[in-house]
């Protein structure tokens, strides 16, 4: 099993990163490549309750064995009418620490009729030694083209043609949380890293009983269904603002696994 950013993307749209840079956290970044944008009108979706901020924090286990934490956060910006999602996870044991299980992600977006709409996004990965790397996007919902720069492949660093609706992978995750209901089919587009594709998953037909940090939930599952080798499960408790467990698996092993400890929400 290998911790590699590609394994990431599936959940977390983590991007293949190349080169050094100073460390500067990703919703600053993020912060900093937005731009204005027009609203558009789009569908609402079919189900889901309103966006709320919240801070969640995991466990992070790398190989069936504890690896760090992480922490998952929204936050509000009344002011601009927008809203951030941040994700930190930090490896802190055994091969996770060595192979450089660190990372920061943040979206930039706005939000109407339950529609997740990215203004910027942004990764800082820390590899072993002081190597970070970073990553920084823009949405440009005037031109309907997003572009990255930074520390990723050249040919992932040309404008890239979107359309209303698409998302970066953190906002996937937020999009699982309001629309799964049991047995239904979602479809994302995944516009991340220089990069856009389809994710598929599929919602259980009935909830499980999953357990996290000695408290039990009964959770949906939902499995992202066309990731081939590498797959991708979220656990969705009704009333939790954030999945109660997400696991990477890479060939039929376990590898990234966060489970919630707590979270907390604010109106």
């Amino acid at each position: 099993m290998r911790l590699t950013p590609s394994l990431l993307s599936a959940c977390f749209a983590a991007t293949a990163l190349v080169a050094t840079g100073a460390s500067v956290p990703a919703h600053a970044l993020a912060l900093q490549a937005t731009e204005a944008t027009e609203a558009t009108q789009a569908p609402t979706p079919a189900s889901g309750s309103a966006l709320q901020p919240f801070l969640a924090t995991y466990e992070a286990w790398y190989g069936g064995k504890p690896a760090g934490n992480a922490t998952m956060e929204v936050v509000r910006d009344d002011a601009a009418a927008r809203w951030r999602i941040d994700l930190g996870i930090r490896g802190n044991r055994g091969l996770a620490g060595i192979a450089g299980l660190n990372l920061e992600q943040s979206t930039v977006f706005d939000e109407a009729n339950g529609i997740y709409r990215p203004l910027s996004q942004s990764t800082v990965r820390k590899a072993a030694f002081f190597f970070n790397r970073k990553v920084t996007g823009t949405y440009d919902w005037h031109a309907n083209t997003a572009r990255w720069t930074g520390d990723l492949d050249r040919d992932r660093r040309a404008p890239l043609p979107i359309r209303y609706g698409d998302m970066s992978g953190l906002l996937i995750n937020l999009a699982v949380i309001r629309d799964a209901q049991p047995g239904r089919s979602l479809q994302y587009r995944f516009v991340d890293g220089g990069r856009a594709r389809d994710y598929a998953y599929q919602v259980a037909a009935r909830t499980e009983t999953v357990t996290v940090a000695e408290l039990s939930y009964e959770a949906l599952r939902v499995e992202r269904t066309n990731g081939g080798n590498d797959e991708t499960i979220f656990w969705i408790a009704d009333g939790v603002p954030t999945p109660v467990r997400i696991l990477q698996r890479e060939d039929g092993e376990d590898a990234i696994d966060l489970r919630l400890v707590e979270y907390q929400t604010a109106q």
